[in-house]
């Protein structure tokens, strides 16, 4: 394996925002981080203390930069933003509870709970756009030289797109360990194409 490839992450999901406490959904909604969500992320920044993370990127939206400040801040780094770690744009969805949207539309939240790739909840993105963006990051991440080990602070929708085989959701202020290698290799686009059909299997 190179050396690029061996690079480890930390896919970590913001803190509990205000729209998490009310159980909205969000997309690309830009809520901040509820009084709990900083206590997750502080917590976090404490259980990250060991990990030797000389790197820090997070996700422009408001709830993934103030969970990567308090994060960063307890590590001693600076951190960076990239809007292509961006949640999953779910368009109209955004700003509704799943009754709402289970109300309205049981058909489509039916598709997006079989993973369907291809799916736009809302008019919003796919699976399949979500992964294609979020590659173009970590292709670059392989290209630059530096840290070793990075903290990724991103959003559930995206490190779901990226990690198919995890089973169960992804709790906020959660860190999911990576290489970079294997993250990439989730992003081909044949093994996009098999996470519908994995999850159509599981139904």
């Amino acid at each position: 394996m190179t050396s690029w490839a061996r690079r480890e992450l930390w896919l970590i999901r913001h803190a509990e925002s205000a729209w998490n406490a009310m159980r909205l959904w969000q997309g690309h909604a830009d809520p901040g981080l509820s009084a709990r969500g900083v206590a997750q992320a502080e917590a976090l920044a404490e259980r990250l203390a060991g990990m030797r993370i000389e790197a820090i990127v997070a996700s422009d939206l408001r709830r993934a930069r103030e969970t990567a400040r308090i994060v960063a801040a307890g590590l001693r780094l600076e951190p960076s933003h990239d809007a292509r770690l961006r949640e999953r744009d779910l368009g109209s969805w955004s700003g509704l509870t799943t009754p709402q949207i289970a109300g309205r539309w049981p058909e489509q939240l039916a598709r997006l709970r079989a993973r369907d790739v291809d799916f736009r909840p809302g008019g919003g993105e796919s699976i399949r756009q979500v992964t294609v963006r979020a590659a173009a990051f970590f292709r670059e991440l392989a290209l630059r030289p530096g840290p070793a080990r990075w903290a990724i602070v991103t959003h559930g929708g995206l490190i779901r797109a990226l990690r198919p085989d995890r089973a169960t959701p992804i709790a906020n202020a959660e860190a999911v360990r990576v290489t970079l290698g294997e993250l990439l290799a989730a992003c081909e686009p044949e093994a996009i194409t098999t996470i519908g059909a994995a999850a159509a299997e599981r139904l």
